[in-house]
């Protein structure tokens, strides 16, 4: 049940991708943003979209992420519990709403300069009335350093994966890696067709991260709670055979619909979940 319930609560921040600025007014009045210690300097707020990745110290806080406009206030709040000190930075992981909503708010009132991919930037500003504050300053193509709070805190771009404009970041002293939505923990993941993502980067991209970490390191994923390489190593184990098992079929002749219609083998319907269906991810992997 606790599971089911996890599923419905993303499934309703992730539908908030697509939904207009008048139906999201008062959709998230009941979501309370909550703060974990995950090692040395760095926390993880969950909330309603992408997690929050915090670096907090003397330096000032750096923030990988956060999540949506109408939750601003309350990550606000949530930052103040953990330091007082100002939010000098702010990393989006890519250009999604649920994980890019509040940059103008920490632009505009807490003065944070905002870093992405090159990408992130290009398509929030193609985006209708897009407020310029919004948009990530400060750009890179393969990556970035930051060097606060005693840590070193690498940040780095995977191609073609979820979309074309994924970072992930990694903690180095405590150890910790944000994944972005690279990770969806025991879910069928989000893979954005339409703006640069693609199956096979997207298992590329995971092994990549998967070389880098060991089994002390923490994982926030961009989704679900807090994991470890094991959850990650099952999660690409699942994404692999689910791809290998749909290509079979359609190499043998099956159409798209025919797939959906038979459906995956019986041991991953416990990944589906309202906004990846089983019927949507043999339609990513078909594709």
């Amino acid at each position: 049940m606790k599971n089911m319930i996890g599923k419905s609560v993303l499934a309703l921040s992730l539908a908030g991708l697509f939904a207009s600025s008048a139906f999201s007014q008062g959709r998230f009045d009941d979501v309370e943003v909550k703060s974990q210690s995950v090692g040395g300097s760095v926390h993880m707020l969950v909330g309603a979209g992408g997690n929050i990745g915090v670096s907090a110290g003397p330096d000032g806080l750096l923030i990988v992420d956060d999540q949506y406009a109408d939750l601003a206030d309350k990550i606000a709040v949530s930052l103040a519990d953990i330091s007082k000190e100002q939010t000098r930075y702010v990393i989006n992981t890519h250009f999604h709403g649920d994980h890019t909503g509040s940059n103008a708010f920490f632009s505009k009132h807490k003065q944070a300069t905002i870093f992405a991919h090159e990408n992130v930037r290009v398509r929030l500003a193609a985006g209708e009335d897009t407020d310029p504050a919004m948009l990530p300053v400060v750009t890179y193509d393969k990556g970035v350093k930051f060097h606060m709070n005693g840590d070193t805190v690498h940040v780095f771009h995977l191609a073609s994966a979820h979309t074309d404009g994924d970072s992930a970041v990694w903690f180095e002293q405590p150890d910790v890696m944000h994944t972005g939505d690279l990770f969806f923990k025991d879910w069928f993941p989000f893979i954005d067709l339409n703006s640069g993502g693609s199956v096979v980067g997207y298992i590329a991209a995971v092994e990549t991260l998967l070389t880098m970490i060991d089994n002390d390191t923490k994982v926030i994923p961009g989704h679900g709670a807090l994991a470890n390489k094991a959850d990650y190593v099952r999660f690409l184990d699942m994404i692999k055979k689910t791809y290998a098992y749909v290509q079979a079929k359609k190499m043998a002749g099956m159409s798209e619909d025919d797939m959906v219609a038979a459906g995956l083998e019986d041991k991953w319907k416990s990944w589906s979940w309202n906004f990846i269906t089983e019927e949507r991810w043999i339609r990513t992997l078909y594709k």
